[in-house]
Order: C-alpha cells, then sequence, then structure tokens
C-alpha cells in the first residue's frame, strides 16, 4: 500500500448511484448501498483502510480519479482499452448489456442492428451510449431509419424516458437491467439476450500503486467465500469470476 494512501486512513470511493442493485441510493436518502458498496467495504476491511461511499455523476467519476478527487472508482465500470489510458482497472467480475422495453407494445429489440428508426435511452459516458451511437451511424450508413439516443445524467432518468414513452427501448448492464424489471412490476420486460460480456474494474489512478493492494485484497475475498456472498447477497452470482486480473479489457 503506498504510503500516502495508507496514512490517510480513508478511500473515498465514487460510485453513480443510480444503477441498483450495483449501486443505488437507500432508503435514507443518502447513504450508497449495492454489492459494489458491499465489496468496497470488504476490500477496507482487507487493506485496513476506512471506506467513505461518494455518490457522483458517472462520467466525473475517471475525471476525479485523475484529480486526486477520489481514491477509486466502483461504479459498473466495463474495462475498455480507451478507459485503461486514463485510469487502472482490477477486474472483479463480468456483465453484458440488456435492452429492456415496455411489456405493452414494446419493440422486439434482440440485438444492436435492430435499433434502427427506434428511439433508445442511455446513461451518459457508458458504453451502452458508445454502442447506441455507433449503431446509429452505422443505421445511417446503410441508408437504414437512425436510432435517435437520448442520452441522460444517471439511469434513473433513462428508465423514466422509458416508462414515459420519450424511448422505445433503454439499454443497461444485465444485472442493472434484470433489476428495474423486476422493480418495474411488469410494466418493463427484458428483449433479447444479454450482448458484449466484459468485465468489470474498480478504477483506480493511473500508476499509483494501488492495483497490486486492491488486486491482492480481492483474491483474499474471493480465497474467504466473502466475495460470493455478497454477490449472492444481491442476487448476481452470474457473473462471478475467478482469477482477477489488472487491466484485462480485450477491446
Amino acid at each position: 500500500m503506498p504510503a500516502a494512501i495508507k496514512s490517510k486512513g480513508t478511500l473515498t470511493v465514487a460510485a453513480d448511484a443510480t444503477y441498483a442493485p450495483n449501486e443505488f441510493i437507500a432508503s435514507d436518502g443518502h447513504t450508497v448501498i449495492g454489492w459494489d458498496a458491499d465489496l468496497a467495504q470488504a476490500l477496507g476491511q482487507v487493506l485496513g483502510l476506512k471506506i467513505s461511499m461518494v455518490n457522483a455523476t458517472f462520467d466525473t467519476i475517471i475525471p476525479g480519479l485523475a484529480s486526486g478527487k477520489y481514491d477509486l472508482g466502483m461504479s459498473s465500470f466495463t474495462d475498455t482499452k480507451v478507459r485503461e489510458k486514463t485510469v487502472d482497472f482490477v477486474d472483479y467480475y463480468e456483465a453484458g448489456t440488456s435492452f429492456f422495453v415496455k411489456s405493452n407494445g414494446g419493440p422486439s429489440i434482440t440485438s444492436l442492428s435492430e435499433l434502427c428508426g427506434h428511439k433508445v435511452s442511455v446513461e451518459k459516458g457508458t458504453t451502452e451510449q458508445a454502442d447506441a451511437q455507433a449503431q446509429a451511424a452505422k443505421c445511417k450508413s446503410e441508408g437504414k431509419p437512425t436510432v435517435t439516443v437520448e442520452i441522460f445524467n444517471d439511469q434513473n432518468a433513462a428508465n423514466l424516458a422509458l416508462s414515459s414513452g420519450r424511448a422505445d427501448v433503454a439499454m443497461a448492464d444485465s444485472p442493472p437491467a434484470a433489476y428495474q424489471v423486476k422493480l418495474s412490476n411488469g410494466v418493463f420486460k427484458l428483449s433479447g439476450p444479454a450482448y458484449g460480456t466484459a468485465p468489470y474494474g474498480i478504477a483506480i489512478p493511473k500508476n499509483n500503486g494501488m492495483a497490486k493492494p486492491i488486486l491482492d485484497a480481492l483474491k483474499q475475498l474471493m480465497a474467504n467465500g466473502a466475495y460470493m456472498k455478497i454477490l449472492a447477497k444481491w442476487g448476481v452470482q452470474a457473473g462471478a469470476i475467478s482469477t482477477p486480473a489488472v487491466n484485462g479489457a480485450t477491446s
């Protein structure tokens, strides 16, 4: 553990708390909860540091790590080669992307190519935004109706756009998408299978010496069963991995 981090005694961990069950706000209106938050606290115990979870808009977290505002980002970050240019990742989970629509009258969307001609709601700065915008360009280049990409500052707003009719389809990582469908009591349904399974990474300021301590702490939580216990508590154990790595992005 770098001496400068250890001497602080507390790690400030940023999460966009609109992505249940991964990270969201508790009924008290301010506490960040979810399995990412539970895992952060467990890592802190292994490292001998307190954890302060901070709610932050998703697209501000990586810049906040670079500026020193935050020590870690645990916010369902897909580990990508592009993001690895700015931060280091310790990969700890795998998730895909899911489409969800209104149960009554929603379109049948089973792949990105079927988004042509539809309005899709996504959260700003996510891989879903990048995928939807890339597909919009592809639809246009193929002479098909384009995709109208509605971009929102948090996932709650993206979900509201779907329920209000502003969007035909919403996109999110597979665990939050399934959770939103469950919470909707039949208003939403998943459309098609998840695609693009990729690792989630704990985001760390580039080359600051924290990657190995975080990796070692995560391996300990996997070995003693605490990792799987946390995932099982939130019903997301399907994405569990057994071999965490640093900067394991494939694309």
